[in-house]
């Protein structure tokens, strides 16, 4: 179709040539404007050769049509053929590199003032340049505006893949923080408890590594749903079966997690209050992670042997809240790891509030408040 357009605006060219000689310039120059519209196609496809085609065009219609001196006023009408020469180089301009934009300027600008020169007289040559000059202007301005604005619009989006990136890796390491350091505590310090008694006291020996494999067995469940996860754009890797995935923790495995803590070494007390219903899922998780980090941090740094776990249930807003009354803050902490700052960004990232610190009578406390989006109403004619 792009050479048949070619060929059609050949074939239009010389009818404008050729067959009107008595018209006015400028119904030849409106007509091969009309014209350059055939050449859509191999101004997309190959838009060197359509500019010299455009080119080739307007000079025919200035310089082959017969000249009559009667007509001199109209005859200057035809300069305006090269308006569709400059459309061409606006939509070069905006699509190829600075120097291929450059040469055929250079270009565009020498033929037309070579034919102005050759074919205007008088007033109507300084006239018909500055006309040329400014339309060609024009039309690389226009050009030059519509690259930067795609080459803005590039950036932009380049920039938000980026922190997209940069935001899925943040959420990943704190799955993996999350989940792992918990994990690797209890199973740290049931290790150390089979190796004191393992000589001693079998049974409890064998209790510690009873819990070590569980714990091993989750994290490694863990650790493959994310990996699956991570291995969705592939998507065979999520039809093969391989590695099927399972629900994502939430606040109703807390008692499971508080069993867990409690082969640590750590008993739980874990309370409820408010009306108990399904959460959001990104709010689900992510207040049981803080919970998980929390317990973590009471195993590894409180040196207590309880703590208390509350969860309210507002109607705005949902309470997790984990306080021990063990030695608090330490200098090998927490605080200066990387669990609280997780904290932080995963109530940041639902427009929450959490406050993580040494109580005054003693121990740790940290408290996260998350909002609730407003239940959906019902309306009045359907209850």
């Amino acid at each position: 179709m792009a050479w048949v357009g070619g060929v059609l605006y050949l074939v239009m060219v010389t009818l404008l040539v050729g067959g009107a000689p008595r018209a006015s310039g400028t119904v030849h120059a409106v007509g091969s404007l009309l014209a350059v519209s055939l050449l859509v196609g191999v101004l997309r496809r190959m838009p060197l050769l359509a500019l010299a085609m455009t080119l080739l065009g307007a000079t025919a219609v200035v310089v082959i049509t017969p000249h009559d001196a009667s007509l001199a006023v109209s005859y200057q009408g035809q300069f305006l053929s090269y308006l569709a020469v400059d459309l061409v180089l606006g939509f070069i301009v905006a699509t190829r590199t600075r120097r291929a934009s450059i040469v055929v300027v250079g270009v565009s600008l020498t033929v037309q003032a070579l034919v102005i020169g050759g074919f205007a007289h008088g007033d109507n040559l300084i006239l018909n340049g500055v006309i040329a000059l400014l339309a060609t202007a024009a039309s690389c301005t226009v050009g030059l505006l519509s690259r930067e604005r795609r080459e803005h619009a590039v950036a932009l989006r380049s920039q938000e893949v980026a922190e997209a990136v940069t935001a899925e890796r943040l959420r990943i390491a704190r799955e993996l923080h999350d989940m792992v350091a918990h994990s690797i505590g209890i199973i740290a310090i049931q290790a150390g408890v089979g190796s004191r008694v393992i000589q001693t006291q079998p049974a409890e020996a064998r209790e510690a590594l009873r819990a070590i494999e569980t714990t091993s067995r989750q994290t490694l469940s863990g650790l493959r749903r994310t990996l699956v996860a991570l291995r969705q754009s592939d998507p065979g890797a999520a039809a093969s079966g391989q590695a099927p995935l399972e629900p994502s923790p939430g606040l109703a495995d807390i008692e499971r997690l508080a069993a867990a803590t409690a082969d640590a070494g750590v008993r739980v007390d874990v309370r409820h209050s408010g009306e108990q219903r399904p959460l959001p899922a990104d709010i689900d998780l992510s207040a049981y992670r803080i919970v998980q980090e929390a317990l973590t941090n009471v195993v590894r740094h409180a040196g207590t042997g309880r703590c208390r776990v509350a969860i309210d249930y507002g109607n705005e807003e949902l309470t997790v809240e984990v306080v021990d009354d063990g030695r608090g803050a330490t200098e090998n902490g927490s605080s200066h790891g990387f669990g609280i700052v997780g904290m932080r960004e995963r109530v940041g990232l639902l427009h929450g509030h959490l406050s993580a610190g040494p109580r005054p009578e003693g121990g740790f406390r940290v408290m996260a408040r998350l909002p609730l989006p407003e239940p959906l109403g019902i309306p009045a004619e359907l209850r």
